[in-house]
């Protein structure tokens, strides 16, 4: 992103709102009543910048966008560590199976642990 473009289209919008307010100042009855001349220059304003500060606006949204997804595609220093850490740690052996039953265990023992535990 270009700061001259955000500096360009910010002073243009003070433009468009302060030559307005100037004017509007100007008129005897606006100086008494220098909130309205406020509000109806920042319409003026707002008027202006929509019309003729379509191109500046849209390059500095660009560089906006192109600076978020710049940042959103650069990797964060905790995503790097993880993933040199699961890259140096070795694979999980597979799991032992379960070991078989004793043949001495049978349904009586089994309802037994179970009685003691009701």
């Amino acid at each position: 992103m270009k700061a001259r473009s955000v500096i360009l289209y910010t002073v243009l919008r003070l433009a468009a709102f302060l030559v307005p307010f100037g004017i509007l100042m100007l008129l005897p009855i606006m100086r008494e009543y220098y909130l309205l001349a406020a509000i109806f220059a920042a319409l003026i304003g707002l008027s202006l910048s929509m019309l003729f500060l379509r191109r500046p606006l849209e390059e500095v949204t660009a560089g906006l966008a192109e600076r978020r997804s710049r940042a959103r595609d650069r990797v964060s220093d905790e995503e790097a560590e993880d993933a040199a850490a699961s890259a140096s740690a070795p694979a999980p052996a597979s799991a032992p199976a379960p070991a078989p039953a004793s043949a001495d265990e049978g349904p009586e023992e089994e309802s037994g642990v179970r009685d003691r535990g009701q």
